[in-house]
């Protein structure tokens, strides 16, 4: 089954199978999403020489499966960092946020693309549920976000408990927003080539890119990939990956005149938006999110969305399923800056906790405003290599003890499969071969696959990921085809062909 965003099915790829990488440039940016675009605009616009490299195409990542919502009002996530940083901290971040809105607002404007404003909520569904959203409420307030205000009232099929709701957000189609980016970075002169992995980066500056489809030479480079695609820093280890889904529904009449995110778990999510043909509405419905490459069923997970929107909302008739990664900081708060203290030529940017839309935006003015010497004052409170990081330890310990405990499972589990027949199609398992290797074996659309089930990355065993048919790790979330190419995460190299 093959899972599609409705802002994919919207906007079909058309890359260029011939296209090369070379020569030297003041920037080459790593990534084609929220980051990379903006980052890239901002430094081809003050007359940088720029080079965008993307290993799929424009938005084939986290943008792309985005719901796109362009908000401060962000589920609990000021007072998950309320909880771990100083009220200044706090404030700084929802500047930074507060300023991204703005220039999304501003570019949406000047460019054509089509934002529409709504309020965003916040609401609870259990007594738990409203202490979150309490806290939320009180953290929003200490950030600066006065107009954030408490409601009981929601317009919404199923009974809530309170939420907290901060007025005149936006929404987008994030594909439209990101080829709108592409076309102002060619139109100031930069060059983007998408089918183009990168697999290495040497030197100090100059700095030089190994690709599949050749080499490039930059003064600066920016991994705007999420989690980096280089293993120094260990920005693996601080960061969970996190996977979610998306449905999109046809809908008679519009079903939701807001944005809406529960902080009850399981999570979910909601917004409007038109129909692909432009004649009516459709419901976006978010949620069910969990680590990637953990021992359960994707299928699941998206069933479990489906039967809770019909439930609700019985008129709505499904077009669209999806799923999207996301990396989630064990300190809360983005990382933007240097890979390693004192390495302005290497910059890295990620970690948005599932708010790219704003926090990518922030990072890439960040990102600029260093490149170009300029400065924002909120821009300290993303630097990766701060004090800040050590209110993530407990969090990092925590994450890092369960790496280890996986990546030990992991070896084990294959001893349960010692051969056997084929999967069933659609099916995929781990076992070990006639050497006693970690075989990953699948078959998809009639087809059988085996490669190693051993993680390019750092050695994890990967697991079926049975809605999209995918090896996932579950070490630090890369993901590979069933015929062993990369498809996300900080893995550069594919799955050995058995």
């Amino acid at each position: 089954m093959a899972l599609t965003s409705v802002w994919r099915d919207r906007h079909p790829v058309d890359t260029d199978a011939s296209a090369t990488v070379g020569g030297e440039w003041d920037v080459v940016v790593v990534g084609a999403g929220i980051t990379g675009l903006t980052t890239a605009a901002l430094l081809a616009r003050a007359g940088r020489s720029v080079l965008v490299v993307e290993a799929r195409h424009v938005g084939a990542g986290t943008t792309g499966g985005s719901t796109a919502k362009v908000s401060v009002q962000q589920g609990t996530q000021f007072s998950r960092i309320a909880r771990r940083h100083p009220a200044s901290v706090l404030r700084k971040y929802a500047a930074a946020n507060l300023e991204a809105l703005a220039w999304v607002e501003r570019f949406c404007a000047d460019h054509g693309v089509a934002l529409q404003h709504r309020p965003a909520y916040t609401y609870a569904t259990s007594a738990s549920g409203t202490r979150s959203v309490r806290a939320e409420l009180e953290a929003l307030h200490r950030a600066g976000i006065e107009q954030a205000a408490w409601t009981e009232e929601l317009p919404l099929p199923f009974r809530v408990r309170g939420a907290v709701l901060v007025p005149d957000q936006a929404q987008l189609d994030p594909l439209e927003l990101l080829d709108a980016l592409a076309r102002d970075v060619r139109e100031h002169g930069a060059t983007i080539v998408e089918g183009a992995r990168v697999h290495r980066v040497h030197g100090h500056g100059p700095h030089r890119l190994v690709t599949d489809v050749g080499d490039a030479e930059a003064g600066t480079v920016v991994l705007a990939t999420n989690m980096p695609i280089l293993d120094r820093g260990g920005f693996f280890a601080r960061a969970k990956p996190a996977r979610s889904y998306g449905l999109a529904f046809r809908t008679p009449t519009q079903a939701v005149d807001g944005m809406y995110l529960s902080a009850d778990a399981p999570t979910r999510s909601l917004r409007d938006t038109v129909a692909p043909d432009g004649r009516g509405s459709m419901l976006l419905v978010g949620g069910e999110g969990h680590k990637t490459g953990a021992a359960t069923s994707e299928l699941e997970h998206l069933e479990g969305l489906r039967r809770w929107t019909l439930d609700h909302f019985p008129e709505a008739v499904e077009t669209h399923a999806w799923s999207a990664q996301d990396y989630v900081p064990h300190h809360a708060l983005p990382f933007v800056g240097p890979i390693l203290p004192g390495t302005d030529g290497l910059l890295v940017a990620g970690g948005y906790s599932k708010w790219g839309m704003t926090n990518g935006v922030a990072a890439a003015l960040a990102l600029a405003g260093r490149i170009l010497d300029g400065h924002q004052e909120w821009a300290s409170a993303f630097d990766p290599w701060s004090t800040r990081e050590l209110a993530g330890l407990p969090e990092s310990a925590r994450l890092n003890a369960e790496v280890a405990i996986e990546l030990t499972t992991g070896w084990l589990r294959p001893l349960r499969g010692l051969g056997g027949a084929t999967p069933a199609e659609g099916g995929g398992e781990v076992r070990l071969d006639r050497i006693g290797t970690p075989t990953a074996v699948s078959r998809t659309d009639g087809v059988d696959h085996a490669v190693s089930a051993v993680c390019s990355h750092l050695g994890g065993i990967v697991r079926w990921n049975d809605a999209e048919r995918s090896w996932d790790c579950p070490l630090h979330g890369s993901r590979f085809g069933p015929e062993g190419h990369v498809l996300e995460g900080p893995a550069t190299c594919g799955l050995r062909r058995r």
